[in-house]
């Protein structure tokens, strides 16, 4: 059943635009930063106890609801409460457009805007130089994909509508964080730090499949060479080995693409797009439908 509330989520995501606003959940904050001021002083392992206890309160409404609507009507509540909470777990905002909109903006020649939806996408500010901030901006895509899509997917598949919701709720803690807990505040950078670590661990096997999607929905051989030879000089963190992973495989399957593509600004980014569509539509969705009938996902 979550395989088909999954495709019909899917599917009803496109007809909902206009509601995505109401996916970034801004009535979170104060919780958040209650926890971030609750948390900041305290030893390590009791930093990790109380982000670890945060997520608790906020996904535990959804394990309860999930438990009292699965026998219900024949599962027709929990049918509708599991694509429900799937719709406000992806996002927050739809990848795809905002990677149409950096592109148009490119077009039009609008340097403010431009570097809005750059940083957006980047959750930092990009870089001056056209081409670099062009190729920033690809990598984010194939990164945000994971945080936005896939991640939010495979807790889906894995959990139901609680490890959907669970997904959300530790990216949206990340972001936060990210934008109340500066690097230069000793605190708010442990902080920051530890909370990224949680969710680079919930990250950690969407992101390696998803590499894998990127690799066979573009150009594998050069997607796992470069996969292969970033790890010979790869990032100690946790955290930024999962992005690293996700953007190195990622524009190493699109290059081909890419080449194919006319040369004009943006079109790494579209190319990037396709293949996130792509691994989505043509790897991910296949496979989920080929485990459903196999009885390894329900």
């Amino acid at each position: 059943m979550n395989l088909i509330a999954l495709l019909l989520g899917l599917a009803i995501e496109r007809l909902l635009t206009h509601l995505f606003h109401l996916r970034e959940f801004r009535w979170l904050d104060p919780f958040f930063d209650r926890v971030f001021g609750v948390a900041a002083p305290l030893p390590r392992p009791l930093m990790f106890a109380a982000i670890l206890l945060a997520l608790c309160l906020l996904v535990l409404p959804v394990v309860v609801a999930g438990a009292i609507l699965d026998e219900a009507l024949f599962r027709l509540l929990y049918f509708a409460f599991a694509i429900i909470v799937l719709l406000f777990s992806l996002g927050p905002r739809d990848l795809k457009e905002e990677a149409d909109e950096y592109r148009l903006a490119l077009e039009g020649g609008d340097p403010q805007r431009i570097r809005n939806l750059a940083k957006e996408l980047l959750e930092t500010d990009p870089p001056d130089d056209p081409v670099a901030r062009d190729q920033a901006v690809e990598r984010a895509v194939f990164v945000q994909a994971n945080n936005r899509i896939f991640g939010v997917l495979f807790w889906f598949l894995l959990l139901g509508p609680a490890g959907a919701w669970l997904f959300r709720v530790i990216d949206l803690m990340r972001r936060r964080a990210a934008y109340r807990c500066p690097p230069e505040d000793a605190a708010g950078g442990q902080l920051r730090a530890a909370v990224q670590a949680v969710h680079a661990a919930l990250a950690w096997i969407p992101a390696r499949l998803l590499a894998v999607s990127y690799a066979l929905a573009g150009s594998f051989e050069e997607a796992i060479a470069d996969w292969r030879a970033y790890y010979q000089n790869c990032a100690e963190r946790f955290f930024d080995i999962n992005n690293d992973v996700l953007a190195c495989a990622g524009s190493a399957a699109a290059g081909r693409a890419g080449d194919r593509c006319e040369l004009r600004p943006g079109a790494p980014v579209a190319a990037a797009m396709d293949l996130v569509l792509r691994s989505l539509w043509l790897i991910w969705c296949p496979a989920i439908a080929v485990l459903t009938l196999y009885d390894l996902v329900s």
